[in-house]
């Protein structure tokens, strides 16, 4: 039997768990109609962190998507699967929205719902699944699971002991009322006049005795019962509280960091579904047991019994101790599960979401809380965590549409709500210290809500603050103010004071950051080359010791992004974005399979071409154009035929790009022949190429004839390839202009054997073949005028006169 139809099977709480793993991120809808094609997929030979496996990843995506898509097609109009036809065509939208960046994301997801399908069902078969099978859920996991288990039957065991309790104290009450009445009876036989009275009075004095010793023997058992009943309770409440750390302090500080992380392009599914579960089993736990002591203090309050002496009350401690575990379960869960960008530009619209993780458990959806966002500055942060009297009134800045009302969707059980068009119109700065830039300045985004559960019996103040947002009010902010997050995001410590970072750190650790976020943003990882070349350029280091160990080095924050690098007049940071921003945009394809070499000095790679044959050429990011990439190629040295020479193309920038692709341009350029070390540019570019327009010659729309711009570097011949270097110049260090009547020569930068190329339209025609046209028409004579109808100008279609 198929997994999926094994699931079906499950009942109550395993599967309230089995439904709890479906959500936004993998609706339960795709898992039932697409059952058989998920279970068929060969996801335990899929790493999630493996990048290798992504093309497949995105492969799978689509065709999953395309699967949904058909089949919302297949439901047509039929009434009856309206609702589901909707589900199906939001599914396929938000698939596309949520891992076309990271296809990888959805295969952690979807076999995240399998394992926990699997473990289920293998629990309900009466067999233990196999640990790690199919990336099952950790042993952290499980342990919690196993303690959640022990919880649940402490609890339905002191549910029982106090049913008892109260059986027991009823059963008391009732036979110290008979006691109270055979004292009447006693006292009134007494009090009588009754002749021979003697015997009934020795009756009832015996029926008092035997009454008051079971009252005695139930006495010294209700105050054993309570006893036991309140170390059972501390018990259950020292096991609930260290679940309760373990999965607010571990488990969802984890998640706050992953997603921390998440904003420097490190991988993150932000599923809170296994996160809302266990909250919510905390919650039902919490609130029982609460209502347990609760009781507990109405029976001791109907019949008073004295402790023993040197025997401690328990019950004033476990009634705080509950209260205070319920109080920090809900203030915790009050969390962001969708941050506001980092990177906030003034009077752009701007989305986040709140969620309350045990909203739809303590049915604060009865009376939906109103959340309410402000923008507070990092001072206004710090005091906030000390002092909770200014909370409501804190603010440095103005958001248009910042109060919205939760909301409970009763299929996932979550209460949330969505800023979908919040807009920061005003912001206050603080005065800045010293050689601080206001990209430097962090402020952060502050949700604030009230509700009450228990029928308004307990009245809860929660509030959260977003990651720390950097405020800009012009594009050419954004590379500062991003360094800025990206430093808060990786460097980060736990409990730190808002929102402090450390101002120096290892290059290992920089170097991790580095790799992360141009991994996520170009598709591609950083290799240890790629790394020691970035370390010498941060350090200025220009020796040629390849070994040398940079891992222990230090960088400050001023390395970083405040100091310019040696001999340029920008940071590093500036630097390695405007190359990461270049690939993401333009050399993503190439950048992703290795084609581009990238971050390598102009020394080693003339070091490595001139071990290779005349023609072979490699790719690497400009030291001195900021997001430039060069052409570097080995090629015959014309003036000196016997020697051989590498030559370097002026950088190409994302403007040139925009014009024409990188592949086009090296199929343009015939002397380019083989990819470092030995591949041909066939093997490596051709799949980027432009396809020829089958409809050159053809006339356009208009009734023009199309051009094409191709890549040419001046000087140098465009027939068949011959992997030379330009010709017909003197000096290579001397920059030269193109004449508008001679074919051009070469020009040069300032970099030595640095050559520049230009795009020339295909269309027009070739200064040489103009030439010779000229030449057969004949010479012109500007006095032979007789022959010239200025009529025929003026008015043409009328015969002359």
């Amino acid at each position: 039997m198929a997994l999926w139809a094994k699931a079906q099977q499950l009942q109550g709480e395993a599967f309230r768990q089995m439904q709890g793993v479906y959500g936004v991120h993998f609706p339960i809808e795709v898992r039932h109609y697409f059952a058989n094609w998920i279970e068929e997929q060969p996801w335990a030979n899929l790493d999630e962190e493996n990048m290798q496996h992504e093309r497949y990843a995105r492969s799978t995506l689509e065709q999953l998507i395309n699967m949904v898509i058909s089949k919302t097609d297949d439901i047509g109009t039929d009434d009856n699967m309206f609702l589901v036809k909707l589900k199906l065509q939001e599914s396929a939208q938000q698939f596309r929205e949520m891992y076309g960046q990271n296809p990888l994301n959805l295969v952690r997801v979807i076999k995240n719902c399998l394992s926990t399908e699997m473990r289920l069902v293998q629990q309900l078969e009466g067999g233990e699944p196999a640990i790690g099978q199919m990336n099952g859920q950790p042993d952290g996991s499980r342990m919690i699971a196993q303690q959640f288990d022990i919880l649940q039957k402490c609890t339905q065991e002191t549910e029982t002991d106090l049913k008892q309790l109260q059986h027991k104290q009823e059963s008391f009450i009732i036979q110290y009322q008979d006691s109270l009445k055979i004292n009447s009876q006693l006292q009134t036989l007494q009090n009588s006049a009754v002749l021979n009275k003697g015997d009934a009075e020795q009756k009832l004095k015996r029926q008092k005795e035997a009454v008051d010793l079971q009252l005695s023997q139930k006495a010294q058992d209700l105050l054993q019962l309570r006893l036991t009943l309140a170390e059972k309770h501390n018990e259950t409440f020292k096991r609930l509280s260290t679940l309760q750390r373990k999965v607010l302090d571990n488990e969802l500080i984890d998640w706050k960091r992953r997603q921390q992380l998440a904003g420097n392009g490190a991988p993150f599914d932000g599923s809170l579904e296994m996160l809302q579960q266990w909250c919510e089993a905390l919650a039902e736990l919490i609130w029982n047991n609460r209502q347990q002591i609760k009781k507990v203090e109405l029976l001791r309050a109907q019949l008073p019994i004295d402790l023993p002496p040197n025997t401690q009350d328990l019950l004033p401690h476990l009634n705080t101790t509950i209260t205070g575990l319920l109080s920090s379960l809900v203030t915790s869960t009050f969390i962001i599960e969708k941050q506001p960008p980092q990177v906030l530009k003034k009077d752009s619209r701007f989305a986040s979401t709140v969620r309350l993780l045990v909203g739809g458990k303590l049915n604060v959806h009865m009376n939906p809380p109103q959340v309410k966002a402000t923008i507070i500055s990092e001072y206004q942060a710090r005091s906030l965590l000390k002092n909770d009297k200014n909370l409501k009134s804190e603010s440095c800045g103005e958001i248009l549409n910042n109060t919205g009302s939760m909301e409970f969707t009763q299929s996932t059980g979550q209460l949330a709500v969505a800023f979908r068009n919040m807009q920061l119109k005003r912001i206050k700065r603080a005065d800045r210290k010293g050689t601080e830039a206001v990209t430097e300045e962090k402020f952060s985004i502050l949700f604030q809500s009230q509700f009450s559960v228990g029928g308004g019996e307990l009245v809860f103040q929660v509030w959260t603050l977003s990651l720390p947002v950097i405020v800009t009010v012009h594009g050419n902010q954004e590379c500062n103010a991003l360094a800025t997050a990206l430093w808060d995001n990786q460097f980060a410590e736990p409990g730190r004071e808002p929102f402090r970072v450390p101002d120096a750190i290892l290059w290992s650790q920089l170097a991790e950051m580095l790799t992360c976020k141009f991994l996520s943003s170009t598709g591609g990882f950083l290799t240890q080359d790629n790394l020691y070349y970035l370390a010498q350029k941060i350090f200025g280091f220009l020796g040629d010791n390849y070994n040398q160990d940079f891992s222990a080095h230090k960088v400050t924050w001023s390395q970083f992004n405040k100091e310019t690098l040696q001999g340029r007049n920008f940071t590093f940071w500036e630097w390695f974005y405007a190359v990461l921003k270049l690939t993401k945009e333009h050399l993503r394809g190439p950048w992703s399979d290795g084609s581009i070499m990238g971050f390598v000095s102009k020394i080693r790679a003339q070091e490595w071409l001139m071990s290779k044959p005349n023609g072979t050429f490699l790719l690497r990011f400009s030291d001195s154009e900021i997001g430039g990439v060069t052409i570097a190629w080995v090629a015959n040295d014309p003036n000196n035929p016997s020697e051989r020479q590498v030559w370097n193309l002026a950088p190409f920038t994302a403007k040139d790009f925009s014009i024409r692709g990188l592949a086009d341009r090296i199929r343009d350029l015939n002397n380019l022949k083989y990819l470092y070390p030995e591949k041909p540019k066939e093997e490596a570019f051709e799949k980027y190429w432009t396809a020829m327009n089958d409809t050159e010659n053809k006339l356009t729309r208009d009734g023009y004839v199309g051009s094409e711009l191709v890549s040419r570097i001046p000087g140098m011949s465009t027939l068949p390839p011959q992997a030379e270097a330009p010709m017909n110049y003197d000096n290579p260090q001397t920059p030269q202009l193109m004449g508008p009547t001679s074919p051009a020569p070469s020009i040069y930068d300032t970099g030595p054997s640095s050559v520049q190329s230009y795009d020339a339209g295909n269309s027009a025609v070739d200064m040489e073949h103009e030439d010779s046209l000229l030449n057969m028409i004949g010479d012109y004579n500007p006095d032979d005028i007789s022959q010239i109808n200025v009529n025929e100008l003026l008015y043409p279609g009328q015969s002359a006169n």
